[in-house]
């Protein structure tokens, strides 16, 4: 395991389904530890009521999440170079990165994240495959930055 990165940014197709869970995810787990963001080859989606969903059930908060493309982001002050990882979830977000970033010495990692947003006809079967695809990122994110902060102790 190579040193905890300062700033980290999750990337996707769309910034409305796996990155935003990666990004609530990161948060949650290791909390202020890294600056943490996400963004979309495009934004052309509100976040996923799904993602939403399966996240609430383990205490992840994204519904206020703003979807933005990496477009959007450089529009907004930040720029790609800030981050010292950028992780990829969709292998169109890892080829967006790489061309970005091709005169910067950034690290980009590609995750094969599962992509829920076609399976499973039914509400529990869509559920199943956006939480097979939380869960991936979840176990990915532990063997990444290993074991998650001590959460602050409850009070009495």
């Amino acid at each position: 395991m190579t040193d905890f990165p300062q700033s980290v940014l999750f990337c996707c197709d769309h910034n409305a389904v796996r990155s935003p869970m990666a990004e609530g995810l990161m948060k949650k787990l290791y909390g202020q530890k890294a600056y943490v963001q996400s963004a979309g080859v495009k934004n052309d989606m509100e976040v996923d009521g799904f993602s939403i969903t399966v996240c609430q059930e383990i205490g992840v908060e994204i519904a206020r999440h703003r979807s933005r493309s990496f477009e959007e982001m450089q529009e907004w002050g930040d720029d790609l170079s800030q981050f010292d990882l950028i992780i990829a979830l969709s292998p169109a977000s890892q080829r967006m990165a790489l061309e970005l970033t091709r005169y910067h010495h950034l690290d980009i990692e590609y995750w094969p994240i599962l992509d829920p947003t076609g399976l499973g006809d039914a509400r529990e079967a869509k559920l199943s495959a956006y939480r097979q695809a939380r869960d991936q990122i979840h176990t990915r994110m532990l063997d990444r930055f290993g074991p998650p902060l001590d959460p602050a102790p409850e009070a009495a």
